[in-house]
């Protein structure tokens, strides 16, 4: 496959996650302790007194568990490499489960803001993150969300930032993506009219392939109550003689497309977001109907760069599993944070207060280099948006191949 065009874009994400989560128990992972160790909301026996309190919702039980293990993961391992090092910046990490669900990431973060969260990784998917970013507004308590990528979570907040790449700038790189390595003639998007990620994304894609004269032949949306069937709407994109279906969608009902379009031998491409990261560790799952498919993401776990080698070896030794992009994301939130504290002069001692409008200073001021993104560094505005550039990828052998 040709090497695909670089996009240089200032995006910033969500993982506004719409899936439905499954129980309602609470767990956290603490540095110096075995990951995903249930706990309740009071500190640990043995943290350090001379640490930043750092933390975080997601899900770490229910549908949405990939997404949420894989932030708390990444963000441990970090953390344990940074303690490591014996600096003057050190932490201690606790994530609360939300299950993807707002009502509980409000508790979730009342949990850690009980315990003395000093800095906070806001929620990994949207609605929590949506939910939670406005007390982190009302608390003065400094976010950095690895993937809750909707605007409207750090809209109006100025003390709340995004590592991942927003919604609609997600619809913008791929609707170009597409366009400049003419990957289809007939394009026809699936998407997901009760989530705010999918909608954004979609939105964002529509207008910008108007305007690239990319010829769009059709949509067919779906809900989370009608996510099972999708041959509705598979049979629309064959009639239109679609060769590429464009799936802003996350990872769960992409599975059963790509199900259900082989069982109608129906063999378009396939290309997904950020969202279709995570499909290939999805159980009972076939991967080998994966083959071929396109997303962007910030992160490419065969990446050769020492960093990205060195990371993928940590994660694969102690989980047992490739990282995926939501690992890379909140691994790199934790070094984004040591070096803003850096800069910024604060100390462990300081309240929540101080430490957030110190941040809200830094921030925007410096530049960042991290396992997402490219070498040009990552920046933010004082909006809380970030800007990187993302990544094409295609599922090969059961594998994310890179395509730049």
């Amino acid at each position: 496959m040709k090497k695909l065009l670089s996009l240089a874009l200032a995006l910033a994400m969500t993982m506004s996650l719409a899936a439905c989560g499954g129980g309602s128990s609470s767990s956290s992972s603490q540095s110096g302790a075995a990951s995903g160790a249930s706990s309740t909301s009071g500190s640990t026996p043995g943290e350090a007194a001379n640490a930043f309190k750092l933390g975080g919702t997601g899900p770490l039980t229910g549908d949405a568990s990939i997404y949420g293990l894989a932030a708390q993961r990444g963000a441990q391992i970090a953390v344990d490499e940074i303690n490591a090092q014996g600096g003057d910046i050190q932490f201690v990490l606790r994530y609360e489960d939300d299950v993807n669900d707002p009502e509980k990431a409000v508790n979730a973060y009342n949990a850690l803001k009980e315990w003395g969260m000093q800095i906070s990784l806001g929620s990994v998917t949207t609605q929590p993150g949506i939910a939670t970013s406005s007390y982190n507004f009302a608390d003065s308590i400094f976010a950095l969300t690895p993937s809750a990528s909707s605007p409207d979570v750090i809209s109006g907040k100025d003390n709340v930032y995004q590592m991942c790449f927003s919604d609609p700038n997600q619809g913008l790189a791929s609707a170009q993506y597409i366009s400049q390595q003419k990957l289809g003639e007939k394009v026809f998007i699936i998407w997901k009219s009760d989530d705010n990620y999918s909608t954004g994304i979609k939105d964002k894609f529509m207008a910008e392939a108007e305007q690239l004269g990319l010829n769009v032949v059709g949509n067919a949306t779906f809900t989370t109550d009608t996510a099972t069937d999708f041959t509705v709407q598979l049979t629309q994109a064959k009639q239109k003689e679609a060769d590429l279906l464009f799936l802003p969608i996350y990872y769960q009902p992409a599975s059963l497309i790509l199900n259900q379009a082989n069982a109608m031998g129906y063999e378009p491409k396939f290309f997904g977001v950020d969202g279709m990261d995570g499909i290939l560790t999805m159980k009972g799952f076939d991967t080998s109907l994966a083959e071929g498919v396109m997303l962007l993401t910030p992160f490419n776990a065969d990446a050769q760069d020492e960093a990205t080698q060195s990371f993928v070896k940590a994660y694969q030794d102690k989980y047992g599993e490739t990282p995926i992009q939501f690992a890379a994301d909140a691994y790199d939130c934790v070094y984004a944070y040591k070096q803003a504290l850096e800069t910024a002069g604060c100390t462990p001692d300081m309240s929540a207060a101080d430490i957030n409008t110190k941040l809200k200073e830094t921030f925007p001021t410096i530049t960042f280099t991290g396992l997402t993104g490219d070498g040009a560094g990552i920046t933010w505005d004082a909006t809380g948006a970030v800007s990187k550039s993302p990544k094409g990828m295609v599922i090969q052998d059961g594998a994310y191949v890179g395509m730049d």
